[in-house]
């Protein structure tokens, strides 16, 4: 089992920055890619951006140019540096991981609240 632990959420000021960070652990963790999801209320969960093992990246367009993922495979641990922040990105965030045998795990979300 693999538990996902986040960390780095909070209030900003339109503009300002924010680092999201989530480390896995659990025995024999073995993770493939990781990625961070957001979610506001009334609407479904949507992809901000993934990393995969190799280092390969895809972003939401909405954050292209402004977030910045990365990984750190021996710690495993992901990171999303936020920047040139929105108050549409006013949302909780998720940390993802996907196993390498159909498996997959959430962390338990954090809160990002952009003001203007």
């Amino acid at each position: 089992q693999v538990q996902l632990v986040e960390s780095g959420g909070g209030l900003v000021q339109a503009g300002g920055s924010l680092r999201l960070s989530c480390a896995a652990s659990g025995s024999g963790v073995s993770i493939n890619a990781m990625g961070w999801y957001r979610q506001t209320p009334g609407k479904q969960r949507e992809v901000v951006a993934v990393i995969t093992r190799g280092g390969r990246t895809n972003y939401a367009d909405s954050v292209k140019g402004r977030f910045t993922i990365s990984r750190d495979n021996a710690k495993n641990t992901v990171l999303l540096q936020m920047n040139s922040l929105k108050p549409e990105d006013t949302a909780v965030y998720y940390c993802h991981a996907d196993g390498y045998v159909a498996d997959y795990y959430w962390g338990q979300g954090t809160q990002v609240t952009v003001s203007s």
